[in-house]
């Protein structure tokens, strides 16, 4: 039988009755639920369920929901989602004001590190199994949105990098301080990056591990060398392993997403997903489809781009992975509900194709 469990990303503002609702209603049984606000530089009114594309001027001002990451307010969620038959599985990205000066080397990064340390042993509290995070200057960025999915559905893409510096005070597409001098972050090496991400988690993964608490690293998305003018860590598949061994731990894993992966020019996304599943290190799957490669690809609907999920699947069943997937972002179809329609299509998609292999 099938021991894969079909997850739900809950973005910030989609916490509440209605959304933890339809994820059950969908299929789903486990949360990913993002605390960092990406869409705070709109009002709620104008915001579009949908990932946030950008503009080079950022998604949204770091920190708005600072005050929410509390014992109190974990609890409170897991115990609504619990209320929908939800199990509250994964945080999705610590909040760039809580890390600016760990990714950027900054002078408050060991104070900062101490402040992750308290964010972990929170979750450890609460039963959070996993923490997701993405260790990247300039985060998610370049990229385009259009109909690019079938029956012109509204989906994003990349054509070409963007090499607009990263203006200071943003890192991952967050303004952390708005009031920060004109100009961009300088431009650093890739071994400065991977030193950086080693000080972190050689601080941190021990944490993780006395409190049964898994760090789980997405790769880089888009999986370019460099994008704003920054070096990438994770932009082929086998950049993964040089992740995992700066610490043989069960506490350092993979947030691994199917569609980045696909998108990366070198190697296999059949060969990666058997790899990394085989040796356990996968905490949870993303699942997108993708035509092209980076830098000049599609996001379409499950069923119609490069990657056969039902050879994805086959390969998970083999490793004996029991973990959770979920559907991270999905084109959007013309009703009067274009995101929802989006995601209810791709887990059923998912949940017919678990129940159809087992």
């Amino acid at each position: 039988m099938n021991n894969i469990k079909v997850g739900f990303g809950f973005y910030h503002h989609m916490l509440n009755s209605g959304t933890m609702q339809f994820a059950r209603q969908c299929g789903a049984t486990h949360a990913v639920v993002h605390l960092v606000d990406y869409h705070s530089a709109s009002g709620r009114e104008s915001r579009n369920d949908n990932q946030p594309v950008g503009d080079g001027g950022g998604w949204g001002a770091a920190g708005v929901t600072a005050h929410e990451w509390t014992l109190e307010n974990l609890l409170r969620i897991k115990r609504e989602l619990a209320s929908h038959g939800l199990e509250f599985f994964a945080i999705e990205n610590f909040d760039p004001v809580f890390w600016h000066d760990v990714l950027l080397n900054g002078p408050k990064r060991d104070e900062q590190i101490e402040g992750l340390k308290n964010i972990i042993r929170l979750a450890g509290k609460v039963g959070v199994s996993v923490i997701g995070y993405n260790f990247s200057l300039a985060g998610v960025a370049g990229r385009i949105s259009g109909e690019f999915a079938r029956g012109g559905a509204v989906s994003v893409g990349m054509e070409g990098t963007d090499d607009r510096a990263v203006p200071n005070g943003m890192v991952w597409n967050m303004v952390y301080d708005a009031n920060a001098q004109p100009g961009g972050h300088p431009a650093v090496s890739e071994d400065e990056l991977w030193k950086r991400l080693e000080y972190f988690l050689h601080a941190a993964l021990p944490v993780a591990e006395e409190n049964g608490v898994r760090l789980a690293a997405h790769p880089d998305d888009p999986p370019v060398s460099r994008l704003r003018q920054q070096p990438r860590l994770v932009y082929q598949p086998g950049m993964y392993q040089r992740l995992l061994d700066i610490r043989r731990s069960p506490a350092n894993g993979l947030e691994f997403c199917i569609g980045t992966i696909a998108e990366m020019t070198e190697g296999n996304v059949y060969e990666a997903t058997d790899r990394y599943t085989s040796q356990g290190n996968v905490a949870y799957i993303h699942l997108r489809n993708v035509r092209g490669k980076a830098p000049s690809y599609r996001e379409v609907f499950i069923d119609e781009g490069d990657v056969d999920f039902t050879k994805i699947v086959r390969i998970l069943k083999r490793n004996r992975f029991d973990g959770v997937m979920i559907p991270d972002h999905t084109p959007q179809m013309n009703c009067d509900a274009p995101w929802h329609a989006g995601m209810a299509y791709a887990i059923g998609y998912m949940n017919a194709l678990l129940q159809a292999i087992d």
